[in-house]
């Protein structure tokens, strides 16, 4: 880069809100097939952005359109094993009409960036990148390799995008030992005198399957016990409302445990409404990790309103904890009956680590700096992550996203959600906190 470069001397809290509005004006939203716009035009921004501060990007293309972007920088000890840096470039779809902004116009307003993928996730991307690039400007090399990875397809599983780099292209992860990635970091305020910030070290397993339910086909005016709609419908419901029972798992014990710490009162997980109520927005996302769960989310069956038809199909989200996947399936097939056959369209595994070491060290280091009344503490996303395919390589992850939020702020209710925005001061404090962390890993 020249002497003159018009960019020398910007910081990375200079630029990454410019970044994450770039980012989230790229629509890249994943319908679960190729009909939508792909990442490839965000593949191309994060590689240009990369290789103007000197690194040398690659861009992998599992499908037309469908794009992720890998890059090393080499630390200081490249003897070390080196750090995963991992995000997603596509976003779930947003309808426009529903939005206060328009999903993916990055307008900044009431102190936020407003847009779909603002916090799912092109915040940390925005993030990584204002981070990565000052660094490269000034020349300050981390303590160890780092692999950066902008990847396709999350939304959707990661099969175009972390699952295809991990089973094609091994090799651009050699000696990456640890990771951080999405859905962690981000703050709960406690009182005046305590910040949590909440670590993810666990995930729930998924199980994401097609129901199907075979009648006799006929005449709707015709008396049929043997409709195929009825006999799912029933089965649906009895699934819908099951009252899945609770396991608490090693994750989740230690967060009721930082938590009954924090708020002076003992926890009982077998009576946590109280609990969860004290939890504003985050109570949703904590409540399901007590369990596990299965939410029906389509129906599908018949073509005319006379026709009984031969068949009914629905589709289920079915998420496990970690340890509880056997109980889960036999619980499902009790709960529906014999006559629904059930298929998965797409399940992983569930994940679950200890909340230790030296990157668990680093994090709350990083936060400490920043926030005097952070106390990094570990829990379980209810969702899935790209973690997934990067355990496959024996990669030990973490989501580490920083974020310190306005206590009356939705967090939770972002993710996926309409008005979709993140605090431009939150953007800043995780630069600061990623830099930070990244001299502490």
């Amino acid at each position: 880069m020249s002497e003159t470069d018009p960019a020398k001397g910007v910081t990375g809290e200079d630029e990454v809100v410019d970044l994450c509005r770039e980012l989230i004006r790229i629509d890249t939203s994943n319908y679960g097939d190729h009909s939508g716009p792909g990442e490839r035009k965000a593949a191309e921004y994060v590689a240009e952005k990369l290789a103007e501060v000197g690194l040398e990007p690659q861009i992998f293309e599992s499908h037309p359109g469908r794009a992720s972007t890998i890059a090393r920088i080499e630390g200081e000890d490249p003897s070390r094993p080196a750090l995963l840096i991992h995000g997603h470039t596509d976003v779930v779809p947003a309808n426009a009409d529903d939005w206060t902004h328009h999903p993916f116009s990055g307008e900044i307003a009431d102190g936020c960036v407003w847009g779909r993928g603002a916090v799912d996730m092109k915040d940390m991307d925005a993030m990584t990148l204002a981070v990565v690039r000052e660094r490269m400007r000034s020349g300050r090399k981390p303590p160890r390799d780092v692999v950066l990875a902008f990847l396709a397809d999350e939304e959707a599983g990661g099969t175009y995008g972390a699952k295809h780099l991990v089973r094609k292209h091994p090799e651009l992860f050699d000696g990456v030992s640890e990771a951080i990635g999405e859905v962690g970091g981000f703050s709960f305020t406690v009182n005046e005198k305590l910040r949590l910030y909440l670590v993810e070290t666990a995930e729930k397993g998924m199980h994401w399957m097609r129901l199907t339910v075979d009648g006799t086909a006929g005449h709707g005016s015709m008396t049929n016990d043997d409709n195929a709609i009825t006999e799912l419908c029933e089965a649906v419901a009895r699934l819908g409302r099951h009252k899945w029972p609770v396991r608490v798992t090693k994750t989740v014990r230690a967060f009721l445990d930082e938590l009954s710490d924090a708020l002076g009162t003992e926890l009982d997980p077998e009576n946590m409404d109280e609990t969860l109520a004290k939890l504003g927005g985050i109570a949703r996302m904590i409540g399901t990790t007590l369990r596990n769960s299965a939410a029906p989310t389509q129906l599908g069956a018949g073509y005319k309103v006379n026709v009984i038809p031969g068949q009914a199909t629905a589709h289920v989200d079915g998420r496990f904890l970690p340890g509880y996947e056997e109980e889960f399936l036999a619980d499902l097939d009790r709960i529906l009956g014999p006559r629904v056959r059930r298929e998965d369209v797409h399940s992983d595994k569930a994940l679950e680590t200890d909340f230790d070491g030296r990157l668990v060290d680093a994090m709350q280091t990083a936060l400490s700096a920043e926030d005097p009344i952070a106390r990094a503490v570990p829990y379980m996303l209810s969702g899935g992550t790209d973690a997934k395919s990067f355990d496959d390589l024996g990669i030990r992850c973490f989501g580490f996203a920083p974020l310190k939020l306005p206590p009356e702020l939705d967090f939770a209710g972002m993710f996926h959600g309409v008005d979709e925005r993140v605090p431009v001061d939150g953007l800043k404090f995780g630069v600061r906190v990623l830099d930070r962390f990244l001299d502490a890993s």
